[in-house]
């Protein structure tokens, strides 16, 4: 197994190994602790099954079956991450900055993508690294997030924040709203740390992210519009143009990702499926 970073501060090309011959225990751990590492794995050329993507992610963790996103009628572990080339001028699954799910009692602590059919052009994803962001947080927005948690609530899937019609993804992922339940205030630590590696990272998320606890909405705004601003500069970030058979792994507690929605008239898929970790401290 051959590393290659992709940019200075994360992500990572791994070669030399093809994930369809089976993982052994030794690439299984080599492969962890590379994603400990560069916070996003980029693996080419696999073309893996399901079967295949599965048994990749169970590497990882526990496989996590997700709420408000209705996976693929034989496999409730898989998610089909589908834009059809008839779904024009329409919001994108993914289409913010963000972490899965973080509105959760216990997010997602990563995933897998695994790219199917891919558009001649556009589609790619972007991630940014939040244990750079936190590293080089300025003093004064350090001090806003050291001990501190922020509240989580998953208004696009609940009744009193639901996302403009427009701004939604299409047709072709059906999405559950409407959830009262999605309306809970959840609090995490707004500065996480790596049970293993002991790397700490912001945890804040543009979507599900209201306010820092103890703060108001209107005092928090200010102050999480500068921390986002940090959080995703391009310094921090790398950025994958998807091929056929491509798969990522990310972390999904270290890093914050973006899917780009300039592919209209074009069909994207890819399959994505998702594990479980401790509840983030």
């Amino acid at each position: 197994m051959q590393i290659t970073k992709l940019t200075g501060f994360m992500g990572a090309d791994i070669s030399g190994v093809d994930l369809r011959q089976g993982i052994s225990a030794d690439l299984g751990a080599a492969l962890c602790d590379a994603l400990r590492t560069h916070g996003v794995l980029v693996l080419r050329n696999q073309h893996l099954s399901r079967a295949d993507q599965k048994r990749l992610t169970a590497v990882f963790g526990p496989a996590m079956k997700l709420p408000y996103v209705e996976p693929m009628k034989d496999d409730p572990e898989v998610i089909a991450v589908l834009k059809e080339a008839s779904e024009v001028n329409v919001g994108v699954f993914g289409g913010d900055w963000h972490s899965d799910f973080s509105f959760l009692e216990n997010p997602p602590a990563g995933s897998v993508l695994n790219a199917v059919e891919i558009p001649h052009v556009g589609g790619d994803t972007l991630w940014a690294s939040q244990v750079k962001a936190y590293e080089s947080l300025p003093a004064d927005l350090r001090a806003h997030v050291e001990g501190r948690k922020a509240v989580h609530v998953g208004a696009p899937y609940g009744v009193k924040h639901a996302p403009p019609k427009d701004t939604q993804s299409g047709a072709s992922i059906k999405m559950t709203r409407g959830d009262p339940a999605a309306d809970t205030e959840r609090l995490h630590p707004a500065v996480i740390t790596d049970p293993v590696s002991g790397a700490k990272a912001l945890y804040l998320n543009p979507i599900y992210v209201t306010r820092l606890d103890g703060m108001s909405k209107q005092a928090s705004a200010p102050v999480l519009a500068a921390l986002y601003k940090h959080a995703t500069k391009p310094d921090f970030c790398c950025r994958h143009t998807w091929q056929r058979g491509d798969v990522a792994i990310w972390d999904n507690r270290m890093t914050m990702h973006y899917a780009t929605n300039d592919y209209d008239g074009q069909r994207r898929l890819l399959y994505r499926t998702t594990w479980s970790g401790e509840r983030p401290a």
